[in-house]
C-alpha cells in the first residue's frame, strides 16, 4: 500500500492512469473509458474543426455527431487544434469541444487522443449505441 502511493510512478501507470483530460457519462462502468483510452474502439469517422470560430465549430460539431448517430457510428475523432494559431497560443476550441461534448446526451466518454491521434489537439469520443426501432410485423 505505502508503494503504491509513494513509490515511482512507471510508464504504464502514466499511460492506464493519464493525466489528459477525459469524460465518462455519470453511471458508466470506468472500463468504457479505459478501453477507449487503451484503442480497443476503432476510430469510424472524423470532424476537423481548424480555424473554425466557436459558433461555426459548436454547428459543425452538432450536425456531425447527429450524422454519425444515424448512421450507427460509435467512435470518432474530433480534432480541435492545439491553439498554437490562436491569439496568445491558447487552445480555446479545445475547451469548449470537451465542454459541448460533455453536455450531449449521445457522448458516453471522451479522452485525449493518442500522439498519434492528434494527441492535445484531438479526443477520440465514443457515442451511445443507435436506439432500436421496434419490430413491425
Amino acid at each position: 500500500m505505502h508503494e503504491s502511493l509513494h513509490g515511482p510512478i512507471s510508464l504504464q501507470d502514466r499511460l492506464e492512469g493519464g493525466d489528459e483530460p477525459t469524460y465518462l457519462r455519470t453511471g458508466l462502468a470506468l472500463s468504457v473509458l479505459r478501453d477507449l483510452r487503451r484503442g480497443r474502439w476503432i476510430i469510424q469517422d472524423e470532424i476537423d474543426l481548424h480555424g473554425l470560430n466557436r459558433d461555426e465549430a459548436r454547428a459543425l460539431l452538432a450536425g456531425f455527431l447527429a450524422e454519425a448517430l444515424k448512421h450507427g457510428i460509435r467512435c470518432v475523432r474530433v480534432i480541435h487544434g492545439k491553439g498554437l494559431g490562436s491569439p496568445g497560443r491558447e487552445a480555446v476550441l479545445r475547451k469548449l469541444v470537451r465542454g459541448w461534448l460533455a453536455q450531449r446526451i449521445e457522448v458516453l466518454t471522451y479522452c485525449q487522443a493518442k500522439p498519434q491521434d492528434g494527441g492535445e489537439g484531438a479526443v477520440i469520443v465514443l457515442l451511445s449505441a443507435p436506439r432500436r426501432r421496434g419490430m413491425h410485423l
